[in-house]
């Protein structure tokens, strides 16, 4: 029953927050936005106050009551400090570095504020804490850190920002949607057996693959022949008196390389053999495509070929 209301509660919040303070990639803190509450500190301030305020009316001591008004100033003085530190504070999200599961994702954070801002505190729910000692006039990029174990699109939930400035006996936070949802990749894993990985279909074709002269591999040095181009003369075998000598390079030819899943047990293992297998198939310039149950990418190579093949690993849920 208590976990029911728990859970109704949290529903109720978590929309009021979406009406209150709707994802955005960028944010400016205001009244609106801004929440402040005692601390433990703070509520251990406030029942002293109490106390010497009755001790100082019982036995009538004006000193004592001049203590309790005096500490009172100071907690309201908090308050509006604790308010003015984040008013006015602009979050701005950006994109992070490519991440795969089971490392620590950087979220970048752009922040700028109006006003010197000091002891702020960022955070996603069930991460560690990142202080901001103190923000100038200056924008400054703070990294978030999110821990992050499975492979997919990560929602992280809502960043909270946090400070108990100037003295701790009040914590004023808020809590924004910056509105990303960046793509995790499966975590490579060297397969022991690549060739389960490559279709049946390809693997003679992998086989029959030849080298020939290209420009993409180093493949050694051979004599010069007058009139072949500077471009490719081996200048330092030159410096170091071994003659006039080429660099020579070669490419790859032949059918390109099918990734495939071997079957759907062990999914997440075979997932991240492909990862591994398509990291390490770019490094080597290799053409390949891939083909999963319901995508199939031609082959290519480059960059842009790598993520879209990690892209489409990181989103498959398998055959439907």
């Amino acid at each position: 029953m208590i976990s029911i209301c728990r859970r109704q509660i949290k529903g109720l919040w978590q929309r009021w927050l979406d009406y209150k303070l709707p994802p955005a990639r960028q944010h400016t803190l205001s009244h609106s936005g801004i929440f402040i509450l005692p601390t433990t500190f703070g509520i251990i301030w406030l029942l002293l106050v109490v106390l010497l305020f009755l001790f100082g009316t019982n036995f009538q001591n004006n000193l004592i009551i001049a203590l309790s008004l005096i500490m009172v100033s100071i907690f309201n003085t908090c308050l509006i400090f604790g308010y003015r530190n984040l008013a006015g504070l602009t979050l701005k999200s950006t994109k992070p570095a490519q991440v795969y599961a089971g490392e620590t994702l950087a979220m970048p954070m752009l922040l700028n504020a109006k006003l010197a801002g000091w002891q702020i505190e960022l955070a996603y729910p069930g991460n560690q804490l990142t202080e901001v000692p103190k923000i100038a006039d200056n924008q400054l990029q703070v990294l978030v850190p999110i821990r992050q174990t499975r492979r997919g699109i990560l929602t992280p939930g809502r960043l909270k920002v946090s400070s108990c400035y100037p003295m701790g006996l009040c914590r004023a936070w808020s809590h924004l949607d910056m509105a990303v949802a960046p793509l995790v990749f499966a975590s490579p894993v060297k397969p022991e057996q690549p060739r389960h990985y490559i279709g049946e279909q390809r693997q003679r074709d992998l086989q029959s693959t030849t080298r020939v002269a290209g420009i993409d591999e180093f493949s050694g040095l051979r004599n010069y022949i007058p009139g072949e181009s500077p471009k490719q003369i081996a200048w330092k075998q030159v410096a170091q008196g071994r003659g006039m000598l080429i660099k020579q390079f070669e490419q790859h030819k032949g059918n390109a390389i099918w990734l495939t899943l071997p079957d759907e047990q062990d999914l997440e293992h075979h997932l991240s053999a492909l990862s591994f297998l398509v990291d390490s198939l770019s490094r080597d310039k290799q053409i390949f495509g891939l083909s999963l149950a319901n995508v199939t990418l031609a082959p290519g190579a480059g960059e842009a070929h790598r993520l879209a093949c990690q892209e489409a690993i990181a989103l498959y849920q398998g055959a439907q």
